[in-house]
């Protein structure tokens, strides 16, 4: 069982032996580009664009395209079992100055949570994390997050919501921190101090970042659906 506190049990059958011995098979025939490709582990905490109070702790799974982006499956734990909750793009400041405006306020900075220690790479020694997080300390990352385990939710409920990341002390509470150090064997504050020398954008935080300072909310609408006719090419099967 995970020691996440956002642990829950989904419901349903267990794994059977016949499913084990089927993803045994395919595993050995299939192959897993995409997935072979993630080769870091990144922990920091998300909270829900429109309410502060809901905060997490997120475990990015992260594979680079190129040197500019990076793309992250975010589960609520490092565990077997943990639950598939969300992903983010991270992207370089270059790549963030060409977004249109009403897309920049989807995008957070991470100059925050990086120099606060907050931001880190369970396992790995602090000079080769803090090579990396130099560079992620320039970044801007995009984050949706589909399953609301904070709320308990056994099953992914709901429409996917956007989440922001830290951008001062005082915001993060202080047993969400405390449970995860214990838990990682992470001293934050010591990090901190290693990181001081880290500078973040070029250009400053630019001032759309992080909602523009105002909280966000995605929301559900309906809308007429068109019916579009089928294209002259299109296969008419008649019964």
């Amino acid at each position: 069982m995970s020691t996440n506190s956002t642990y829950t049990e989904v419901p349903g059958v267990q794994t059977t032996i016949g499913t084990s011995i089927l993803e045994t098979a395919t595993a050995a025939i299939q192959g897993f580009g995409p997935v072979n490709k993630i080769h870091q582990h990144q922990c920091a905490f998300h909270f829900y664009s429109y309410d502060m109070t809901r905060q997490l702790e997120a475990h990015h799974f992260c594979a680079h395209q190129n040197e500019e982006m990076r793309q992250c499956l975010i589960y609520d734990s490092p565990e077997d079992n943990a639950k598939l909750i969300g992903i983010e793009y991270i992207i370089s400041e270059n790549l963030f100055l060409t977004l249109p405006d009403e897309e920049k306020r989807l995008w957070h900075s991470h100059e925050y949570e990086v120099k606060s220690g907050l931001y880190f790479m369970p396992g790995v020694p602090g000079p080769i994390e803090r090579k990396d997080m130099e560079n992620v300390c320039k970044t801007y990352g995009k984050v949706y997050h589909f399953w609301q385990v904070d709320k308990g939710d056994t099953l992914p409920l709901g429409i996917p919501q956007l989440m922001m990341s830290l951008t001062r002390d005082g915001q993060i509470y202080d047993e969400l921190v405390q449970s995860c150090a214990k838990r990682m064997g992470k001293d934050f504050e010591k990090e901190r101090k290693n990181r001081e020398y880290m500078t973040g954008p070029t250009h400053g935080i630019h001032p759309l970042a992080n909602g523009g300072g105002k909280g966000l909310k995605t929301k559900l609408r309906e809308v007429e659906l068109k019916d579009y006719p089928a294209p002259p090419s299109a296969t008419r099967v008649y019964v």
